[in-house]
């Protein structure tokens, strides 16, 4: 893995991971759109074990696509942990069941699955999209992510084209895509020339979004 090493903070190795409360800590930005997005910073808490073990034990794996008639390698790790097969750190269990259970009355359905990524460096990102493969093509929906590792942002920009929102993600970082987000608008997270270490995003969705 190339990139600047991540760094321990010395208060985030002081006590296990843990998971702090959603009630009333979870700050909603309504998007427009049916659209919206709650965002918790250090939501996690204690968390640089379970982002050792996410780098050190998840099988990550590189991709290739097509673009403009030429395969190209995907600029991120990846790896896809479906209902039944075990997450790789049992706080990922407690977070899944957390999320579950607080969206409840907007989602009516568990969160089954987690999709990973690991960013090695600034050099890797992910380019605008919606996660529209699936039933968000169609239905409202949410999609979860916490974030491991060195501070990235997340974009957000209406589809079609806009003014974009920066959203500052860092080490045990929550963020959750609600509504018609998926449909209406896109999100992205950019390169950068400033020298960052690793950071792994977590993705949690329910059955049938991708």
């Amino acid at each position: 893995m190339t990139g600047t090493a991540y760094q321990p903070s010395m208060l985030d190795l002081a006590g296990s991971p843990s998971l702090g409360p959603l009630a009333g800590r979870l700050r909603r930005h309504p998007l427009g759109r049916g659209a919206w997005v709650d965002h918790l910073p250090g939501w996690v808490t204690s968390s640089d074990e379970v982002f050792e073990t996410l780098l050190r034990e998840v099988p990550w794996r590189a991709e290739r696509r097509t673009m403009y008639d030429a395969e190209v390698d995907v600029p991120r790790l990846l790896c896809w942990y479906g209902p039944r097969r075990p997450l790789p750190h049992p706080l990922l269990d407690a977070a899944r069941t957390a999320l579950t259970r607080h969206y409840a009355p907007e989602l009516g359905e568990p969160f089954v699955t987690a999709g990973m990524c690991l960013y090695r460096s600034g050099r890797d990102s992910v380019a605008w999209h919606g996660d529209t493969l699936g039933r968000s093509a169609h239905s409202d929906t949410l999609v979860a992510i916490v974030s491991f590792g060195s501070p990235r942002s997340l974009l957000l920009r209406p589809r079609g084209g806009g003014e974009s929102l920066r959203f500052p993600l860092g080490h045990g970082d929550l963020i959750v895509m609600g509504g018609s987000c998926q449909r209406t608008w896109e999100h992205a997270v950019p390169k950068t020339t400033r020298p960052v270490g690793p950071r792994v995003s977590v993705q949690f969705r329910p059955a049938g979004v991708a």
